[in-house]
């Protein structure tokens, strides 16, 4: 909602001081870089439409009402509702601790939304697309290790283990570490582009810019551009869509679900269960009624 009458409104020297301290224990808590951000932001303009209020007087009917005010003026969807009550939540509790706010109460009710995935014939039509070096890598650790996007942008050099096949994701999302599938033809390609890169350092995919790890949106941009010469350009393909792929697909061959929990970081089991969904139905050898009933068919595998 940058640059709409909330945001050019002057923040109050309290809202301002509370912000900092906001900051300061996100970070303490080692949380991530884009939850300090996110809940930093939302913070801010919710102090910003209560700039007539002191913060420790706005209370939880205020926060339903600003609620209220984002969806049906800005059209702001579930996901931004819910990123707001959540930065509430932890201002709320960790922060300014008040009684009077009740979290389960500000969280936009649930939706139940299967993610988008490739089939296995789309994915075969990508790799077998004219892909650069960094193309084929990036996908490839995204569809071929069940990686975000993020754990490939800040893959380090030393966390590829050739002689175990295997990657450590080093601290994953939530501060955690884990361990997922090398395949021998992607780490083929990982040492194609290791000396085609000049040998970096640290990170396999390193800014030319900032000598650094290469930003989210850089790494998109080459999962785009893989994506539109497989011809997928109007598929609306992510990064994250071969994740989802990647976890369907192991389904689909029979592996387990707990190992696939492992290998995608999940910290609930009730996360990866989505995938069940979009599981081949046939792969585990289920029919409907009408063909095992009504016209007495087998399955056929």
């Amino acid at each position: 909602m940058k640059g709409n009458e909330i945001s050019v409104k002057e923040l109050r020297a309290d809202a301002v001081a509370c912000l900092t301290k906001l900051q300061q224990i996100l970070l303490v808590k080692e949380y991530g870089k884009g939850t300090v951000r996110n809940y930093c932001q939302e913070m801010k303009l919710l102090f910003k439409y209560y700039n007539h209020k002191a913060v420790a007087d706005i209370r939880q009917t205020d926060i339903e009402q600003y609620l209220q005010y984002i969806k049906d003026v800005h059209k702001v969807g579930r996901a931004k509702c819910r990123s707001v009550a959540q930065a509430c939540s932890f201002f709320f509790k960790r922060v300014m601790p008040s009684e009077y706010i009740v979290p389960s109460n500000l969280y936009p009710r649930k939706q139940f939304i299967l993610p988008n995935i490739m089939s296995e014939e789309e994915v075969k039509r990508l790799f077998a697309a004219p892909l650069s070096v960094k193309e084929y890598c990036v996908v490839g650790l995204l569809y071929g290790c069940g990686l975000r996007i993020s754990e490939v942008s800040k893959l380090r050099i030393i966390d590829i283990e050739s002689d175990n096949k295997r990657i450590k994701v080093y601290q994953g999302k939530g501060g955690k570490d884990r361990y997922t599938l090398l395949p021998e033809h992607l780490l083929l390609k990982l040492r194609e582009l290791y000396i085609s890169e000049g040998r970096p350092k640290e990170y396999l995919f390193t800014s030319k810019q900032t000598k650094r790890a290469i930003h989210l949106r850089s790494t998109q941009v080459i999962v785009n551009s893989a994506m539109a010469k497989a011809g997928f350009k109007d598929k609306h393909f992510t990064a994250h869509t071969l994740r989802h792929s990647f976890a369907t697909h192991m389904l689909n061959q029979g592996n387990n679900i707990h190992v696939i929990k492992t290998l995608l970081g999940h910290s609930k089991i009730e996360t990866t269960m989505v995938y069940l969904h979009l599981q081949q139905h046939t792969q585990a050898g289920i029919q409907s009624p009408l063909e095992t009933v009504v016209y007495g068919t087998a399955a056929t595998r």
